[in-house]
């Protein structure tokens, strides 16, 4: 099947924008301007020397020069009420560049390209199985994302060009994204320490980024909230269970070594007789998963016949979407196991929002209803007073908005508007 266009409705999610100073020149200010039109925020030249504080003239003699290499267009009047000319609108090229996200599940994987307005230009869904290791994986990515990226610039007859400034790849289990490398991923056998950024660097001729898929999806709903709702939490209760955690100021927090937010093998009480995937006992994932439901639901309903048996996340959320009572009963015990998980990390980073996303939290309210009744009843009040759970606002394209922001943030950065202005020019 084709890459598809669409549409998209979502909220142009923010970038970070350094604070700039009078003496700033050059790639730091082409930096800032471009950011800030990519994100929506300036739409105009006001709009700029607003938001940057620095001189008119400064703004226009950084900005003409981006209009002058083709990385910025000027054109269309911006609508703005009162008397006078309305301004000209500003936009970066279509042309200037194109980032490639791969937003990779156990089971499937989400596909996207974006120029550097995070205007999607074609996504696609495709099937794949991550246990059958990193070469057969890597191999149908490369193939897909190439006949993409050749089709999206056929369609524009040359408007997007045909070969990434990025490439984001966002993978279900702990990353090295120094390295570019899976550590160790429970259910990607054969992954550890590939070098899967390496290799596609290798095969598209730009930067990869490599992280896991859960700080991907936290990092683009922060981005597309209002800043008041980080600090910022997000849960993805799949195969596995991850979260992703986002600072007050909006950027990921990753620790030391990657490790943040790999709450899956957190212990629980009362599951000692539960073995991990990871070779620990009692682990959350284990026990709350939508793979753990699943293989619980199949073990004691058995009134299921043989095909309706759940095989997965999908398969038990279909049940849960027609209002199986075993489906919805295994669904509503493991949020209390969830919930008490998520009442601990409350009181260890004092999240503003807890977002829950992953195909049982979409199919089902009892999920998020269930965690929040625990959290609330467990957590301290003033860790909770200002506290909100949620379903996720961008649902299942949460992880190519946030791959979407770490590629334009590259592309777009200091040192990489530079390469992009060359290459216009």
């Amino acid at each position: 099947m084709g890459a598809q266009t669409t549409t998209d409705p979502r909220p142009i999610p923010r970038l970070s924008v350094a604070g700039l100073r009078p003496q700033n020149t050059g790639g730091p200010v082409h930096s800032s301007l471009a950011r800030l039109i990519a994100s929506g925020i300036a739409d105009s030249r006001a709009d700029l020397v607003k938001a940057t504080g620095l001189a008119r003239s400064t703004v226009a003699r950084h900005l003409d020069t981006m209009i002058d290499a083709g990385v910025v267009t000027e054109g269309g009047a911006v609508s703005r009420p009162g008397r006078g000319r309305p301004p000209l609108r500003l936009a970066l090229n279509p042309r200037a560049g194109v980032v490639a996200v791969a937003d990779v599940g156990a089971h499937s994987a989400r596909l996207a390209l974006a120029d550097l307005s995070q205007n999607l230009v074609a996504q696609e869904e495709i099937a794949l199985e991550v246990a059958r290791g990193p070469e057969a994986t890597l191999d149908l990515l490369t193939e897909r994302l190439r006949r993409m990226l050749a089709e999206s610039a056929a369609a524009s007859a040359g408007a997007t060009p045909g070969r990434p400034s990025a490439l984001v790849v966002g993978l279900p289990g702990p990353v090295d994204a120094r390295a570019g490398t899976p550590v160790r991923p429970p259910i990607m056998p054969g992954w550890d320490g590939f070098p899967v950024g390496r290799t596609m660097t290798e095969r598209f001729g730009c930067r990869t980024f490599v992280d896991n898929d859960v700080n991907l999806m936290a990092l683009g709903e922060a981005r597309a909230l209002p800043e008041g709702e980080a600090p910022l939490l997000f849960i993805k209760i799949g195969t596995g269970i991850g979260g992703g955690l986002i600072s007050a100021s909006g950027e990921l927090h990753r620790g030391a070594e990657g490790a943040a937010g790999d709450i899956g093998h957190l212990r629980v009480p009362g599951a000692d007789d539960t073995v991990c995937s990871c070779g620990n006992i009692g682990c959350v994932e284990a026990v709350a998963s939508a793979a753990a439901m699943a293989a619980r639901l199949g073990r004691e309903d058995s009134g299921l016949a043989e095909h309706d048996r759940p095989r997965g996340a999908a398969d038990l959320a279909r049940l849960v979407r027609d209002g199986h009572p075993g489906a919805v009963r295994v669904v509503r015990e493991a949020a209390v196991t969830i919930g008490e998980v998520v009442a601990l990390l409350v009181h260890v980073y004092n999240p503003a929002r807890i977002v829950i996303g992953g195909a049982i939290a979409a199919a089902s309210d009892d999920l998020l209803a269930r965690i929040r009744g625990v959290v609330y009843r467990r957590a301290l009040p003033l860790a909770t007073r200002r506290l909100s759970l949620a379903h996720s606002v961008l649902g299942t394209s949460a992880g190519v908005v946030g791959g979407t922001v770490v590629g334009v943030e590259h592309v777009l950065s200091p040192e990489g508007i530079g390469d992009v202005l060359a290459h216009s020019s």
